[in-house]
C-alpha cells in the first residue's frame, strides 16, 4: 500500500496494490502491520455500508468524544467526492478542508483521523460507500456542520444535492466553535 498524507496534517490517501489478471482482481483493504509502519494506530471496532443514488450528498457528520471516530473509508461500487473538515480548535488548519476523489476503479482509501467533520458527494448513478470506525456510533455524540458553510467553502461540484433534513439544518462552523474548544480530541 502506499500512503499519501494531504495538505491537512493526518488525512491519508491510501493506494492499495491491487493484484488483477483475467478472473478480477485482488487486493489488502486493512493490514494492522503496514497501517502502523505508516503512523496510523488506530483500532477499528465498527464497519459501515451505505449505498447512495446519484447527488446525494451525506454530512458534514463527526461524533464528539467519548465516541469520537477515525474513519478509513472506500468506495467498492460508483464514484464519490469525500471530503474532511479539520474542527480541532487549537489546529492550524482549523475550518480547513481536503478532499479525496474515490471510486471502484481506483480502488483508494482515505483515512480521516478523529477531530473532523466528514461527508461525501455522489458523482456516479449509485455509490456503495463502505468505512471501517475507530469508535462505536453514539446518537447523542453526534454532530455536524452544514455542508455549505460558507466559511469553509467546500467545492462539492454541486449546487443543489439532495440532502436529508438533518444535514440541511446543521450549523456553520464559527456558531459550534466555542463548544468544540471545550472539547479534547
Amino acid at each position: 500500500m502506499k500512503f499519501t498524507q494531504l495538505s491537512i496534517p493526518g488525512l491519508i490517501l491510501i493506494e492499495p496494490q491491487v493484484f488483477g489478471d483475467d478472473r478480477g482482481f485482488f487486493m489488502e483493504t486493512y493490514s494492522k502491520r503496514e497501517f502502523l509502519d505508516a503512523g496510523i494506530d488506530v483500532d477499528f471496532v465498527q464497519d459501515n455500508h451505505s449505498r447512495s443514488g446519484k447527488a446525494v450528498l451525506r454530512g458534514l457528520h463527526f461524533q464528539k468524544p467519548p465516541f469520537a471516530q477515525a474513519k478509513l473509508i472506500r468506495v467498492s461500487q460508483g464514484e464519490v467526492l469525500d471530503v474532511a473538515v479539520d474542527i480541532r480548535p487549537d489546529s492550524p488548519t482549523f475550518g480547513k478542508w481536503d478532499s479525496a476523489h474515490l471510486t471502484a476503479e481506483n480502488k483508494n482509501m482515505f483515512f480521516i483521523p478523529a477531530g473532523f467533520a466528514h461527508g461525501f458527494y455522489v458523482l456516479s448513478e449509485t455509490a456503495d460507500f463502505q468505512y471501517k470506525c475507530s469508535n462505536f456510533y453514539n446518537k447523542e455524540s453526534e454532530g455536524g456542520v452544514l455542508w455549505n458553510d460558507p466559511d469553509i467553502n467546500v467545492a462539492w461540484l454541486a449546487a443543489n444535492p439532495i440532502l436529508s433534513e438533518k444535514d440541511k439544518t446543521w450549523p456553520i462552523l464559527k456558531d459550534i466553535e466555542a463548544e468544540l474548544k471545550t472539547i479534547k480530541w
